[in-house]
């Protein structure tokens, strides 16, 4: 059987697929229709310093290919998860994800300093690119300083895994993953929503509260596997791969572009143990053709005699 198991950041994982932040709660939800231990890592829904209610419905709208999302980073604050939610994720038998969002740099700061004093979390993951929520959000994600910045505060916090999620919503990513590189983060998640919208032409109204929100789903697959690919060819730390991977043929798409790892996000609406089934596929498809390492695929793309267009500016 071929090997699954592999270090992301000094941190083992047993297998290359998690699941995202925001589409498997805080992994109780789950636990009836997905063992969490069959998958590599749980990312947990994004924690604030305080309970947010996020924004008003409607904030989840179908879409062809995909779904819009303007849920607003609603959470049960940071204080709340350590005593309820946390005792639950220390049972489960794999690693478990913290993820943080926040308004200001100084409450990023606050929440990881909290977090980093319980037992149960193995490594964090900074959100700082939700396109959803008014404070914070992209205006942090868009700004490459605020992103090397948030980086640079947060580093001597812990000796955890660090891990910085990018938004796509920017005309060169890598730009953005050499900022947290250079600041000492561990790892880049790539990507998060793209901004996206959708009108009820009855009305001539916006279908979500906000007007705009987070396209996520099969429809951003190309993109995000163009930007994993671009990122993982512009630093060395390694990169997690999202956006729009439900199978195992979607996973090993992102493998092979340069993701050390991928996430499963709106999958797990349709089916919970999408991600169980991504990392058994990928195991059999490394049995079925004499793969000894899954890690021998990562960034194993063979671009012929293309030239790509990244190739102009990278």
């Amino acid at each position: 059987m071929a090997r699954t198991s592999f270090l992301l950041a000094g941190l083992e994982l047993k297998n290359r697929v998690l699941v995202a932040s925001g589409t498997y709660g805080y992994g109780d939800d789950c636990i009836d229709t997905a063992d969490p231990a069959k998958l590599g890592g749980l990312i947990t829904k994004s924690l604030s310093l305080k309970p947010r209610a996020g924004n008003p419905p409607v904030r989840i709208v179908e879409t062809a290919g995909g779904m819009l999302n303007s849920i607003g980073l609603a959470n049960i604050g940071v204080h709340m998860f350590v005593k309820e939610k946390l005792p639950f994720l220390r049972t489960v038998n794999t690693a478990v994800i913290a993820n943080i969002a926040a308004s200001t740099v100084d409450e990023y700061c606050e929440v990881l300093r909290i977090l980093e004093g319980e037992d149960g979390i193995d490594g964090f993951e900074i959100n700082v690119s939700c396109p959803n929520v008014r404070e914070g959000g992209l205006t942090f994600g868009t700004n490459c300083g605020a992103v090397a910045d948030i980086t640079r505060r947060l580093r001597p916090l812990t000796k955890k895994p660090l891990f910085v999620k990018l938004t796509p919503n920017v005309t060169h990513i890598a730009e953005f993953a050499r900022a947290v590189e250079g600041e000492g983060g561990d790892a880049v998640s790539v990507i998060n929503t793209l901004v996206g919208m959708a009108i009820d032409v009855r009305t001539r109204k916006p279908v979500l509260s906000t007007v705009t929100g987070g396209l996520s789903g099969p429809a951003i697959k190309p993109i995000a596997l163009a930007k994993v690919y671009e990122v993982a060819r512009s630093v060395r730390i390694p990169v997690i791969g999202i956006g729009g991977i439900a199978t195992a043929y979607d996973a090993l798409e992102f493998l092979i572009a340069g993701a050390s790892a991928v996430q499963i996000g709106t999958a797990n609406f349709i089916d919970p143990a999408a991600g169980i089934k991504a990392a058994e596929g990928i195991e059999r498809y490394c049995d079925e053709n004499g793969i000894e390492d899954v890690g021998s695929l990562v960034g194993s793309l063979d671009p012929g005699k293309g030239v790509s267009i990244l190739d102009s500016w990278l």
